[in-house]
């Protein structure tokens, strides 16, 4: 389970460096870059996790890109390999991104905590529950599930409470957006380190929301 001690500084940079690399490489060759034998053997302890993509200097929602695993299946170098590249070409959102356009894109990592079922007796148990800037959800009804990251509430002047974030995870998941006051709704948290450049192939640094 990710903490601070787990990941440093260098390691996000070294990361976030890989992700980088994997998608300018196949913009450019149209394969995915070798795996570093340094990222392999750092890195293969497995996680979930999500890179994202956002336009830099925008205002608003900069969002270009954000793909991820939710459970820890595969070694995190494999994650980041898989889905830095899917971010960029595969998100159904938006078309693919362009090797000129990577110019004007930061790169977020998110490494996450496996996502943990809360349980609740009244779901305004789960207002309390809950922490801003702490946690993200994961909203599950039927075959339906919707995850937002722990920054979705804070980022890009942000302010959600948690019921917003609640009904924004269900909207995701393509609910009602009270659908988490439903007996039969399942409601995970889960955490995550972040690791984010200040500017496109600029200097990484860690992130923190509160």
């Amino acid at each position: 389970m990710p903490n601070n001690e787990e990941f440093s500084l260098e390691d996000g940079k070294m990361l976030i460096q890989f992700a980088r690399d994997n998608i300018e490489f196949f913009l450019t060759n149209n394969r995915k870059i070798p795996v570093p034998d340094a990222i392999k053997q750092k890195f293969s302890d497995k996680y979930g996790a999500f890179v994202t993509l956002n336009k830099y200097d925008v205002f608003g929602n900069p969002l270009r890109g954000c793909i991820g695993y939710i459970e820890p299946t595969y070694s995190l170098y494999d994650v980041i390999h898989r889905v830095s590249l899917s971010s960029a070409i595969e998100d159904p959102r938006f078309p693919s991104v362009s090797l000129d356009e990577m110019d004007k894109i930061i790169i977020e990592l998110s490494i996450l905590t496996p996502p943990k079922l809360l349980e609740v007796n009244n779901p305004k148990e789960y207002l309390d529950k809950i922490v801003i800037g702490r946690d993200g959800l994961i909203v599950e009804k039927g075959m339906r599930r919707g995850l937002l990251l722990p920054q979705v509430p804070v980022d890009h002047g942000r302010n959600w409470d948690v019921e917003t974030f609640l009904s924004h995870t269900c909207s995701k998941a393509w609910l009602e957006s009270n659908a988490w006051k439903e007996k039969n709704t399942k409601i995970y948290s889960f955490q995550a380190i972040l690791f984010e450049e200040k500017e496109p192939r600029g200097e990484v640094i860690r992130k923190y929301l509160t």
